[in-house]
């Protein structure tokens, strides 16, 4: 039985920072047994950035993936990649083109988000921007968890639609008297490690799917918790 073969998305930094999730992907997929998928290849925004480096490394095929964005250039990346799915972790740019008549569609494209969605998703929430927004949130006594999410990916209607699609796992973290922003980030990056190789597997084997228009067409495997606290 051919396995799926996933396509990551990862922005990273210019420099050597970045692309731990896809990293954690590939081992996921040659070790430990949680990913039961092939990672075929990784696209950045950064042509010689930290993502790169990774790739370099783990032997897995980059492509530098410059502006513009267009759904265009998103359809031919997937279609020459020859992916069954598409996993952004740490893209940080919208995703356009997305149609169900072809591979990558809003039925293949998913996310993983690090804070509670919807509140703080959309234009700006992004890496640190979300833990800083987080962190007001609970000195304000609004709130009391962060939380990774995933989620699947629509196609936008206006050029700040981010993080609209349906949310298939949010795992609520607990926030410290003591965390800061930065502390935060930490924590929330160690458990994005932990599940995301789990929840993707249910993904790409069709036990977490929609029909990629309505939200409550959304499936998940009998017995399975999708909002889950960590105390």
């Amino acid at each position: 039985m051919n396995r799926p073969k996933i396509l990551v998305f990862a922005s990273g930094t210019p420099e050597e920072g970045g692309g731990s999730g896809f990293e954690n992907l590939v081992l996921a997929s040659r070790t430990n047994g949680k990913l039961n998928a092939d990672i075929i290849g990784v696209v950045s925004n950064y042509g010689n950035g930290g993502v790169r480096k990774r790739a370099d490394r783990l032997q897995i095929p980059f492509r530098h993936f410059p502006k513009p964005w267009v759904a265009e250039e998103y359809q031919r990346i997937a279609r020459e990649s020859g992916a069954d799915f598409f996993a952004l972790s740490g893209w940080l740019k919208l995703v356009k083109g997305l149609d169900l008549s072809t591979k990558f569609n809003s039925r293949a494209v998913f996310n993983i988000h690090p804070g509670p969605l919807p509140k703080f998703g959309g234009p700006g929430f992004f890496g640190h921007h979300v833990h800083e927004a987080v962190m007001e949130a609970f000195r304000r006594g609004e709130i009391s968890y962060s939380a990774v999410c995933m989620h699947f990916v629509t196609e936008p209607k206006g050029p700040e639609d981010y993080d609209r699609g349906p949310v298939f796992f949010k795992f609520a973290i607990k926030i410290k008297n003591g965390d800061t922003p930065e502390t935060l980030g930490k924590h929330v990056n160690e458990w994005e490690h932990i599940v995301q190789p789990t929840i993707t597997n249910l993904v790409v084997h069709g036990l977490i799917k929609w029909d990629g228009i309505d939200h409550k067409s959304l499936k998940v495997p009998l017995g399975y918790e999708y909002h889950r606290v960590m105390l």
